[in-house]
């Protein structure tokens, strides 16, 4: 389940966000300080932050520097009051995801969310994908590596038989198996899983 964690140090905002976020399906985790999310965060399910920008001893600002390894499995909206502008904008400079104004409307909040999680899902599948392919590559021969090292610097056929010393037909062969391996309909496929494979090493 989608997780939204709250932060607010004002006890009434804190419970109307948590009850917000359960209304609308989700599941809500709130804390009275950013020093309490901390605590808790190397246990924490990844999911959206939503945090006032103003809190005594931790502000926003100062728990967004201390989430920024880990933006991307927490991203944070941030809420501010009308005076508190600027500090908002630091906020975006640090890497909050959105910023919503007080008094702010249960629509807008619930769409931040939304898009904070959907976000945070397209990385957690992107990482899911990397993970796969990476897998998949290691389990090339030296030789399908090499042929498919031709195919993604655009080489065709004859060209990689021509710079590996083997027939072009061996090269087919060799490409059929790679594909087969790496479990790739099409060139472009391939290359993309290739890419992906690159990006988690």
């Amino acid at each position: 389940m989608p997780v939204v964690h709250v932060i607010d140090d004002d006890d009434a905002v804190r419970e109307s966000l948590a009850l917000l976020m359960e209304a609308a399906g989700l599941t809500a985790h709130a804390y009275a300080c950013a020093e309490d999310f901390l605590d808790a965060v190397e246990r924490a399910a990844p999911g959206c932050v939503i945090t006032d920008v103003r809190m005594p001893d931790m502000s926003g600002i100062d728990l967004l520097h201390r989430l920024s390894d880990r933006l991307d499995q927490f991203p944070v909206i941030v809420l501010t009051g009308e005076a508190d502008v600027p500090m908002a904008v630091e906020a975006l400079k640090g890497g909050a995801l959105d910023l919503i104004e007080k008094p702010y409307a249960a629509g807008a909040i619930l769409a931040a969310v939304t898009g904070a999680l959907r976000q945070l899902e397209t990385r957690r599948e992107r990482t899911s994908r990397r993970a796969e392919s990476s897998q998949r590559l290691a389990a090339l021969s030296a030789r399908e590596r090499e042929v498919l090292q031709g195919l993604l610097a655009g080489n065709s056929n004859k060209e990689i038989a021509r710079d590996l010393a083997i027939s072009p037909r061996t090269v087919e062969a060799y490409r059929a198996n790679l594909m087969m391996k790496m479990g790739a309909e099409s060139l472009s496929e391939l290359v993309r899983m290739s890419l992906d494979a690159e990006g988690s090493e």
